[in-house]
C-alpha cells in the first residue's frame, strides 16, 4: 500500500510529533492565536513556502502553486483551543493556565504543515495549486467566515478537503462518507418579560417562570410534529434564569439552547418555526417575548464525487479496511462555510487508543490522542490534494 506521499510522511513522523507537541503547550483562544500563527508563518518561511495572513483575524494561507498548470484544492486546518484546565500529567501539558487544546486543532495545524512541506517538495509534479488554510476560530463558529471575507482568494478554489482527529473512532480507522457528517448549531436566546409579585399573590402577577416552563415544552412538538422523523432535529435548553426569592413571582425569565440539524432545508424555516412558539406561548399568558435567534454553523454535508475521491486516496494508502463507515454526528464544525460554496469532503481520522490513554471524549480536561495516527492524517492531507490535481 505504500506510495511515495505515506512514504514522506512516515519519515516526518518524529517532526510531527514534537510540533504538535510544541503547539500544544502554547494553546490559544479562538480569534486570538496570535502565537500561534506566527509560528505557522515561520515554519512555512523556514521551508520557502509562500503565505499570506488574513488581514482582518488571526490565521493565514499557504501557496504551493505547481509547476503545471490545473485546477486549485484547499486542505484546510483549524488553529483554536479550548478554555479548559489540562489535567493530564505528561512532559508537554499546557503552559497556558485554564487553556487547553482539548479538541486536537493542534494536531490538525501539525498534519496540514506536513502535507505542505511534502507538496512543496513535489511541487514540480503537480497539475495545479494548492492552497493550505490555518483558520482561527473554528470553537466559536466565526473563523471560517473571516477567512472567507479576506479578498477573494476562495473563488479560484475548485474543492475544499478537511479532517477532524475522533476519539470515538478507532487508530487506523477513516471515515469520508458522502451526506451529512456534522450537525448545523444553531443558538438561541429568549428574554421573557412578566409581571412580578407576591408569591401569595398570584392573581396579580405574570409569572415569567410559567411562560418559560410552558416555552421548553412547547419546543418539542417542534422535533416529534413538525418535522419529519427521517430528518434528525434537535432543540435543548440548556440553561434557564428565573427568579430572585422562593416567595416572589418571577416577572423576568431567560433561556439559551441550541438547535441541531442536518437538513439544509431547516435552515431557511427553524427560526421562523420558534419564533411562532415564542410568540404564542407568550401572548397566552399575557407576557412577552423576544427571540435571539443565530445561525452558528451549517450542516457539513459531504460531495459524492469529493468523498469517493476520498475514499480511493484513503484505499491507496492504507489499505481497503481503513475506510469506515462512521454515523453522523450532531456535533457542529464550520467547514461547512466552505462547503456551502465549493464542493469537498469532510473526514474523521479515528486516533482512539486505550493503550495510550487515548479514550477521552473531546473537550475534555483529559483529552489525548495516539500520537501514532499524525503521519497516517498527514499523508491523507497530501494525498488527497496531490491526486484531485493530477487525475484532472
Amino acid at each position: 500500500m505504500s506510495t511515495k506521499i505515506k512514504d514522506m510522511a512516515y519519515q516526518m513522523e518524529d517532526w510531527l510529533i514534537e510540533t504538535r507537541r510544541h503547539f500544544h503547550r502554547h494553546p490559544e483562544p479562538s480569534m486570538e492565536e496570535y502565537w500561534t500563527t506566527d509560528e505557522i508563518v515561520k515554519i512555512l518561511e523556514e521551508w520557502g513556502i509562500e503565505v499570506h495572513r488574513f488581514e482582518n483575524c488571526t490565521g493565514c494561507l499557504a501557496y504551493i502553486r505547481g509547476a503545471h498548470p490545473g485546477q486549485t484544492v484547499a486542505l484546510r486546518s483549524d488553529i483554536d483551543a479550548l478554555t479548559v484546565l489540562e489535567k493530564n500529567d505528561i512532559d508537554y501539558k499546557s503552559e497556558i493556565e485554564g487553556m487547553m487544546h482539548a479538541c486536537g486543532h493542534d494536531t490538525h495545524l501539525t498534519m496540514n504543515l506536513g502535507a505542505a512541506k511534502i507538496l512543496h517538495d513535489l511541487r514540480g509534479e503537480l497539475h495545479g495549486t494548492v492552497i493550505h488554510i490555518f483558520q482561527p476560530g473554528e470553537e466559536v463558529a466565526q473563523g471560517a467566515k473571516a477567512t472567507l471575507e479576506n479578498d477573494e482568494w476562495f473563488k479560484e478554489v475548485d474543492n475544499v478537503f478537511g479532517m477532524h482527529i475522533w476519539t470515538n473512532m478507532d487508530s487506523g480507522k477513516i471515515s469520508v462518507e458522502a451526506g451529512p457528517r456534522m450537525a448545523a448549531a444553531d443558538y438561541f436566546k429568549v428574554d421573557i418579560e412578566g409581571v412580578s409579585g407576591h408569591g401569595a399573590q398570584p392573581e396579580q402577577t405574570v409569572d415569567a417562570t410559567v411562560v418559560a416552563a410552558h416555552m421548553i415544552t412547547n419546543f418539542q412538538p417542534l422535533v416529534s410534529r413538525e418535522v419529519a422523523p427521517t430528518d434528525s432535529l434537535v432543540v435543548t435548553v440548556g440553561q434557564v434564569n428565573s427568579g430572585t426569592r422562593f416567595n416572589i413571582i418571577s416577572g423576568s425569565a431567560s433561556m439559551e439552547g441550541t438547535v441541531r440539524y442536518f437538513t439544509p432545508e431547516l435552515n431557511q424555516n427553524i427560526k421562523e418555526m420558534m419564533e411562532r412558539i415564542v410568540q404564542n406561548t407568550a401572548s397566552m399568558y399575557r407576557a412577552k417575548a423576544t427571540l435571539d435567534y443565530r445561525f452558528y454553523t451549517y450542516p457539513v454535508i459531504n460531495d459524492e464525487a469529493s468523498s469517493a475521491h476520498a475514499q480511493k486516496t484513503v484505499t491507496k494508502l492504507f489499505g481497503e479496511d481503513a475506510n469506515q463507515n462512521y454515523e453522523k454526528t450532531t456535533g457542529g464544525e464550520d467547514f461547512s462555510e466552505f462547503l456551502k460554496h465549493k464542493p469537498g469532503c469532510f473526514a474523521f481520522v479515528g486516533c482512539r487508543n486505550p493503550e495510550v490513554l487515548a479514550d477521552k471524549p473531546h473537550h475534555s480536561d483529559y483529552f489525548m490522542v495516539d500520537e501514532a495516527v499524525f503521519k497516517d492524517g498527514t499523508a491523507l492531507y497530501a494525498q488527497y490534494a496531490y491526486d484531485f490535481l493530477n487525475g484532472h
